[in-house]
């Protein structure tokens, strides 16, 4: 194929469509065909597995940061943290849970040292003013399921 001069850009090429390069005409005449989101609904060009890009990065490059920074922030593996964090051990709040370590040591990582709390009982428990209330509330929940209740709440929770 003899090589001719691209309308748009003026460069030496071979011409692909309408007279244009490949870059070019994919830069102007080309569009991407809409198609709707399985995850979204939504009417984007299509990346791949029939997702737009946005719900394709999320499910499959976000979760795998996910994993890395609850490794390196907890040094807890994905699937641990999710069952440790699936709702507030005080109220049941499932929304935002936080990971707190009951004997204050962030190193013991085993299941029975880790719980999940919401903000709000998280930072309560952390405030003199309202530990013992929780304390009290979370020993309760404790014994109902078998795990040891803490006695001295001064050196757990400071």
């Amino acid at each position: 194929m003899e090589k001719q001069i691209c309308e748009n850009c003026k460069r030496e090429c071979i011409k692909h469509s309408k007279g244009m390069c490949t870059t070019c005409y994919k830069k102007l005449i080309w569009k991407p065909k809409l198609r709707e989101c399985k995850r979204c609904k939504r009417r984007l060009p299509h990346h791949a597995k029939g997702l737009c890009n946005g719900c394709y990065n999320t499910l499959f490059n976000l979760e795998k940061a996910k994993a890395y920074n609850y490794k390196k922030w907890h040094n807890v593996d994905l699937e641990l943290y999710r069952k440790v964090t699936k709702q507030c051990m005080v109220c049941g709040f499932d929304k935002i849970v936080e990971l707190h370590h009951l004997d204050k040591n962030k190193k013991n990582n085993s299941e029975n040292n880790l719980i999940g709390l919401c903000p709000n009982h998280h930072k309560m428990i952390h405030q003199a003013k309202y530990r013992k209330e929780i304390i009290e509330q979370l020993n309760i929940i404790l014994k109902q399921q078998g795990l040891p209740i803490f006695e001295d709440d001064r050196k757990i929770f400071l």
